[in-house]
C-alpha cells in the first residue's frame, strides 16, 4: 500500500497506540482557534497531495511493537532534540533523546572547527550511547541533524556550494539535484545523517538577512528546485533503506512565509491573506511532499500574529492532514519558546499543533521534564505523544536507522577523500558559472588572457567572504583561507586563468599599481553574515564597505577598463559602482570553488569566451535603496555575450551613509550610532554626563575622555579614570529588544584596549526596572581585544532583554584606563568572556 492516509490515521487504533479516550482528544483539541479567526487557515482551499514514501509492513510492524515497549520516559526522550554544546552522550543514554544537532558554533569537544574525523568519532559516541540497552530499554539509535545548507559547510575541507540565491540564477534543477547528491556523499563522511535543507522560503523583502537563503522571490522557480534538492539528498521516494546508499534525510524549511514578514524582520510577522500566503509560501511545498521529503521544519515567524510553532491550522489541519506529509515535524531553535504562554523550557502548545520534535538546544532538560510530568498526568494526550514518536520512527525505519550499526561502519564514512574531491568541486565550479549575472558590459568582457590583470577590491582573495554566512561558523565570520584547503578564491581563479593565458595578475586591494594594468577587476560587496546580524533597513551596503567605489573611479579615470564584481546575498542599490565599472558582475556568494568566475570572466585568447553568461536575476534589483522606489534591473535580467554594447545613461548616485549600515552596530570610528548616545555615570544617578566632543572631564576630573586612533583617526574614545567607580554606558532613544538575539548564540561584543587594569570590571546592561552584569577580567593588552558576553549570560542576571535603555554598560572600580573602539551584537568574539 503506497500513500500516507491510511498510516496517518493509524495513530488511532489502540492495538498500535494504546487505548484513548475521543472526550480525551476534543478537550485537547479546543486549543485550535475558531474558524475565521486572524492566523487560522481554512485547510479546504489549500492543495491537496499524496505522500508518496511506500507504507512498508516491516517497518509498521517495528514501529508497533517499539511503542508498545517503550516507556512514557522513552517516548519524551523521541520527541526532544538538544545541541551538541549542551549535551554528552550520557545524557542520550540517560533521557533516551531522539536526536542531536550542531548549531552553527556548535562543534566536536566544543571545537566548531575540528578537524572531519572528530565529528566521525562524535557520531559513533553518541549512537552507542543511544543504543545501548544495558538499563533495559528499547535502545532506539539518535539521529544527527546538521546546517548542511550550501554543501557540508560544518566542515573544513567540504565542498562549498553557491548560497541558494545564486543557484536560483542558474534555472538549472538537473544541477541542483547534482549538488544535493554530492553534499549527502560529504555528509556521510562524517557520519551524520539528517541536512535541515533545502530551504524553501520564498523572499518577498530583501532586507531579510536570511533572504539569500532562498532560491527567489518567484514561488514557481522555487518550487522548480526543490523536489530535484530531495531527491538529490534522499534519493527517489520510494526508497528505503537511504543509509545503504549515498543518501541522507531532508527537511524543507521553515514552514510558513518564513521569507514573507513585513519589512523582512527576521522572526517576524506576515500579515498577508491566507491565499497570499498559500499562492507565495506554499507552493514549494507541493514538490517537496511529492518526492517524499522526510522532515518539515517550521518557522520561528507568525502569520497574522499567530506564532506557526503554535498554529494547529497551518502545521496539523494544511501541512498533515490537506497536504498528506508522512514525515515528521521538527521546530527550529527555542522557537516554540515564542508561542503564546510559551517558555523556552515549557510549550506543550506546540506538540499539540503537531510539532513532532522538539528543537530545544540548550533547555532540552527543562523540555523534556515538562512534557513527561504532563504525560504521567495526562495533560497532553497519550495519543498524540504516540503519533509523533511514530512519525519519528517511521522515518528512522525509512532511513534504515534501525539495522545500520554504528556511523564509522557505515558506507562512506571516513572516506575523507571524498569532502572537496576533484569531481564535487567540478559540480560546484559548474554553478559558480551559471550562477553569475551579468548586468552591464561596454565591450570590455571578456578579458584577453594574455595581458597585464589588475585585481582590486577588499573581496577579491577572501574564500570565507565569498561563500558567506552558514560556513564553518554560524554568521561565517572568525575565519580565513586557511579554513578552506583546496579551494580557490576569486582572486586565484583570475591569476591561475590569465597566467594560463601567457598574462600576468596582480593583487592590490586598494587599486595602486607600478606597471598600468590593461584592466582591472574590483571585488567587492557584503561581507558574511546570517539571521539576525543580516537584517537591514534599507538595500545598501554598510557605509564602511563602500570603499571600493572609490578605486573604481580612480582606474576609470586613468583610463583602466574597470569590472566590477560583486559579492552579494541579495539584490542591493550600487548605483555608483555600475556607473564607475565599464563592465558588471553578480557573483552571489559563490562558495569555495572561486575560480567559476574567472572561467566566464576570461576569455580563451582569441577573443572568444571559454563559457558564456548564462544567469538571470533571481529577483527584482532596486533602483535605489528601498524597492518601493522602482525596479533597476526586473526578476530574469541577465545579458550574455551576444549582447551589444549600448551607451550607458548614469544612474542617479543618492547618499545612502543614512540609512546604511548594520543596526546593531552601537558604537563604531569614535561615535555612537544614530539614535544612540555615549554616557559616563558616577557613584550616584546625579553624577551622568553624556559625552558629545572630546577632549572632556567628568565627575570633577576624576575620569578624561579623549580621542585614540583605531582603523581611522580618533577611531576610538579612551577613558582614564584616578578611582573609584564609574561606567561607561550606551542608551537609545528608544527602548532596545534584543530578546531574539538572546535566544540564539549572539553575543554583546567590545573592542577595546587596556593601559591600566581597573580593581574589578562588570559589563552589563539596564532596562526601566531591571538590570544584569557579569563579573569580568579585562587584563592589560598591547592592542585591541574584540571580547564577547553571551546576551543569555545578562539575561540570566536579571536584565529584561525586551527592554533595555542602557545595553551596553561597562563599570569599572579602583584607577583604570582603557579605550572603546566599537560596540556591537555579533558572534566573532576574539576571547569569549566567561559568565560571571
Amino acid at each position: 500500500m503506497t500513500g500516507h492516509k491510511a498510516h496517518a490515521r493509524a495513530w488511532l487504533v489502540a492495538a498500535l497506540l494504546g487505548a484513548v479516550s475521543i472526550s480525551t482528544m476534543a478537550s485537547a483539541e479546543t486549543t485550535s482557534s475558531p474558524p475565521g479567526a486572524p492566523g487560522t487557515a481554512d485547510p479546504d482551499i489549500w492543495p491537496a497531495y499524496t505522500y508518496p514514501v511506500p507504507t512498508r509492513p516491516e517497518h509498521e510492524a517495528r514501529i508497533s511493537d517499539l511503542i508498545t515497549r517503550m516507556t512514557v520516559e522513552e517516548k519524551i526522550g523521541q520527541l526532544v532534540q538538544a545541541d551538541l554544546c549542551c549535551v554528552t552522550p550520557a545524557d542520550v543514554k540517560k533521557y533516551k533523546l531522539g536526536s542531536i544537532l550542531v548549531g552553527g558554533n556548535s562543534g566536536p569537544n566544543g571545537n566548531d572547527l575540528s578537524p572531519a574525523p572528530d565529528w566521525l568519532k562524535a557520531a559513533d559516541d553518541f549512537y552507542l550511547a543511544s543504543v545501548d540497552r544495558s538499563d533495559g530499554g528499547a535502545g532506539v539509535p539518535i539521529i544527527w541533524g546538521t546546517d548542511a545548507v550550501h554543501g557540508h559547510s560544518n566542515i573544513i575541507g567540504a565542498t562549498i556550494f553557491p548560497h541558494n540565491i545564486g543557484l536560483g540564477a542558474m534555472r538549472d534543477p538537473a544541477l541542483i539535484e547534482k549538488i544535493g547528491a554530492v553534499t549527502a556523499k560529504e555528509i556521510r563522511v562524517t557520519g551524520q545523517e539528517w541536512t535541515f535543507a533545502p530551504t524553501v522560503a520564498v523572499p518577498q523583502d530583501f532586507r531579510w538577512g536570511r533572504a539569500y537563503e532562498g532560491y527567489s522571490s518567484n514561488p514557481e522557480l522555487v518550487a522548480s528546485y526543490v523536489g530535484a534538492m530531495v531527491r538529490g539528498l534522499q534519493g527517489p521516494p520510494t526508497g528505503d533503506n537511504l543509509l545503504a546508499g549515498p543518501y541522507v534525510i531532508a527537511s524543507t524549511k521553515h514552514f510558513l512565509a518564513d521569507g514573507g514578514t513585513d519589512k523582512g524582520v527576521d522572526q517576524g510577522d506576515s500579515s498577508i491573506s491566507e491565499e497570499a500566503l498559500r499562492d507565495i509560501h506554499g507552493v514549494p511545498y507541493g514538490p517537496a511532499i511529492a518526492e517524499g521529503v522526510s522532515t518539515v521544519m517550521v518557522s520561528f515567524s507568525s502569520w497574522q500574529g499567530v506564532k506557526m510553532t503554535g498554529n494547529h491550522s497551518l502545521v496539523t489541519g494544511v501541512l498533515k492532514d490537506r497536504m498528506d506529509f508522512g514525515g515528521f515535524v521538527v521546530s527550529d531553535w527555542n522557537a516554540h519558546g515564542q508561542v503564546a504562554g510559551c517558555t523556552n523550557e515549557v510549550c506543550p502548545q506546540a506538540l499539540m499543533a503537531g510539532v513532532d520534535m522538539y528543537m530545544a538546544p540548550d533547555t532540552w532538560k527543562p523540555i523534556y521534564e515538562d512534557l513527561l510530568a504532563r504525560a504521567k498526568a495526562g495533560t497532553v494526550p497519550m495519543a498524540r505523544i504516540d503519533e509523533a514518536v511514530a512519525r519519528i520512527l517511521r522515518v528512522k525505519a525509512r532511513l534504515g536507522l534501525f539495522d545500520a550499526g554504528k556511523p564509522s561502519d557505515r558506507p562512506f564514512s571516513g572516506q575523507y577523500e571524498l569532502l572537496g574531491a576533484p569531481e564535487h568541486r567540478a559540480v560546484a565550479r559548474e554553478a559558480v558559472r551559471k550562477s553569475l549575472v551579468l548586468l552591464k558590459n561596454q565591450g570590455v568582457l571578456p578579458l584577453a588572457p594574455g595581458k597585464r590583470l589588475l585585481v582590486a577590491g577588499d573581496g577579491a582573495d577572501d574564500i570565507a567572504r565569498q561563500s558567506g554566512g552558514w560556513t564553518l561558523s554560524w554568521q561565517g565570520t572568525g575565519i580565513d583561507n586557511s579554513h578552506f584547503p583546496g579551494a580557490t578564491s576569486i582572486w586565484t581563479g583570475f591569476k591561475q586563468a590569465v597566467e594560463a593565458g601567457g598574462g600576468s595578475a596582480v593583487l592590490s586591494p586598494d587599486g595602486s599599481y607600478a606597471d598600468k594594468p590593461d584592466a582591472a577587476v574590483v571585488v567587492f560587496g557584503e561581507t558574511p553574515y546570517a539571521e539576525f546580524q543580516g537584517d537591514r533597513a534599507a538595500l545598501v551596503l554598510d557605509p564602511e564597505l563602500t570603499a571600493p567605489y572609490a578605486t573604481m573611479k580612480k582606474l576609470q579615470a586613468q583610463g583602466i577598463p574597470v569590472i566590477a564584481v560583486m559579492i552579494t546575498g541579495r539584490p542591493l542599490y550600487v548605483n555608483p559602482a555600475l556607473n564607475a565599472a565599464d563592465a558588471f558582475v553578480v557573483a552571489w556568494l559563490p562558495g569555495s570553488e572561486g575560480a567559476g568566475v574567472a572561467d566566464v570572466l576570461v576569455g580563451d585568447g582569441r577573443g572568444k569566451p571559454r563559457h558564456d553568461f548564462t544567469g538571470t536575476l533571481p529577483a527584482d534589483w532596486p533602483r535605489a535603496a528601498q524597492m518601493a522606489d522602482g525596479v533597476l534591473f526586473p526578476y530574469g535580467f541577465g545579458l550574455d555575450y551576444s549582447a551589444s554594447a549600448t551607451p550607458w545613461t548614469a544612474l542617479p548616485e543618492l547618499d545612502a551613509s543614512e540609512v546604511g549600515g548594520d543596526s546593531r552596530t552601537w558604537f563604531a570610528a569614535g561615535n555612537p550610532a544614530s539614535r544612540w548616545s555615549l554616557w559616563v555615570a558616577g557613584d550616584g544617578p546625579e553624577l551622568e554626563t553624556r559625552i558629545t566632543t572630546q577632549p572632556a572631564e567628568a565627575f570633577g576630573g576624576r575620569m578624561r575622555v579623549t580621542a585614540e586612533n583605531y582603523r581611522v583617526q580618533e577611531g576610538a574614545r579612551r577613558f582614564a579614570v584616578a578611582g573609584g567607580t564609574t561606567s561607561v554606558q550606551l542608551g537609545n532613544l528608544d527602548p532596545v529588544d534584543v530578546a531574539r538575539e538572546t535566544n540564539g548564540d549572539v553575543m554583546l561584543l567590545v573592542t577595546m584596549r587596556v593601559w591600566d587594569a581597573p580593581d574589578a570590571v562588570r559589563i552589563g546592561a539596564i532596562g526601566p526596572s531591571s538590570e544584569g552584569f557579569a563579573a569580568v577580567t579585562l587584563p592589560e593588552t598591547e592592542d585591541y581585544v574584540r571580547y564577547g558576553i553571551p546576551l543569555k549570560c545578562l539575561r540570566d542576571a536579571g536584565a529584561d532583554v525586551a527592554r533595555l535603555t542602557r545595553p551596553f554598560v561597562l563599570e569599572t572600580q579602583g584607577k583604570a584606563d582603557y579605550a572603546i573602539a566599537e560596540v556591537r551584537l555579533g558572534s566573532d568574539a576574539e576571547q569569549v568572556l566567561p559568565c560571571g
